[in-house]
């Protein structure tokens, strides 16, 4: 178990260095956009397509590693009272809604990447036509990998609430 903890905290962090070099890149992007339009009067092709294609890859791309790093929305102020197995249970179930909820958008979203990639489905119009299939198997990805790290969190909220002790910090990988 631990080296697949291991495994998953690598490839999310990865991710998430891959998702803020694209970030970053955007804002070149956006930037040679706004110069563009404003000196010359000529934007940048396609630069409407490739931002809003690449907030949902960043997004996706970072899911997990937020999930593993505790980073995800907790709301702990009644479940801060209860005793430490009690925590862990409620932490336990946390993880199980989360692994339900990717785990259905990784599923609902499988069709989708097939179709983008069989159909040669593109955003955009004219001059700049940005294929939309790396975004869709993106959230595929994502989802799988945010499902996969509920799972393994899901593991340890188990094991902590067996043991009677509290969860820690969530999502904090040991």
């Amino acid at each position: 178990m631990q080296h697949l903890r291991a495994l998953n905290d690598r490839v999310t962090r990865a991710l998430l260095v891959l998702a803020a070099v694209l970030a970053f890149l955007l804002c070149f992007l956006v930037v040679a956009d706004v110069l563009g339009r404003v000196i010359f009067n000529s934007p940048v092709k396609g630069t409407v397509e490739i931002v809003s294609l690449s907030i949902v890859v960043i997004c996706y791309l970072q899911a997990g590693f937020a999930i593993r790093s505790g980073g995800m929305l907790n709301v702990d102020m009644f479940v801060g009272k209860a005793s430490p197995r009690v925590q862990s249970v409620f932490a336990a179930v946390a993880a199980l809604a989360g692994l339900v909820f990717f785990a259905i958008i990784c599923w609902g979203s499988v069709d989708g990447a097939a179709h983008a990639w069989s159909s040669n489905e593109f955003e955009g119009e004219g001059a700049l036509r940005v294929p939309v299939w790396p975004a869709r198997f993106i959230v595929v990805l994502g989802t799988a990998l945010a499902a996969f790290s509920y799972l393994l969190l899901l593991v340890q909220h188990c094991a902590s609430a067996a043991r009677g002790v509290g969860p820690g910090v969530a999502g904090a990988s040991h």
